[in-house]
C-alpha cells in the first residue's frame, strides 16, 4: 500500500467533508441540519453553530487535510509493517 496515495485520499476525503460542513454553516443550514440529527437520536441539541467566519472555515478544511494525511500516512506504513 502506498503510503503517500493513502494519506493523499485520506487527506483528501477529510477536507471534503469539512467543506460540506463549512457551506452547511455559510448557507445557514447548520443548525437546522445538528437539530435534526441530534433529535433523531432522542437528544437535545447542545450546540450553537457560531456565524460563519472565513478564516475559519479555511482553517478547518487545512487542518482536516493535514490530519488526515497524517493518519492516512501512518496507517499505511503500519499496514505495510504487518503485511510484509
Amino acid at each position: 500500500m502506498n503510503q503517500y496515495k493513502t494519506g493523499l485520499a485520506l487527506g483528501s476525503f477529510a477536507a471534503l467533508v469539512h467543506v460540506v460542513w463549512v457551506l452547511l454553516v455559510a448557507l445557514g443550514w447548520a443548525q437546522p441540519w445538528m437539530n435534526f440529527v441530534y433529535g433523531m437520536h432522542l437528544l437535545n441539541n447542545p450546540f450553537v453553530i457560531m456565524p460563519f467566519d472565513l478564516t475559519r472555515a479555511v482553517s478547518v478544511v487545512i487542518i482536516a487535510f493535514i490530519m488526515g494525511n497524517i493518519v492516512g500516512n501512518v496507517f499505511a506504513w503500519i499496514w505495510n509493517k504487518v503485511h510484509n
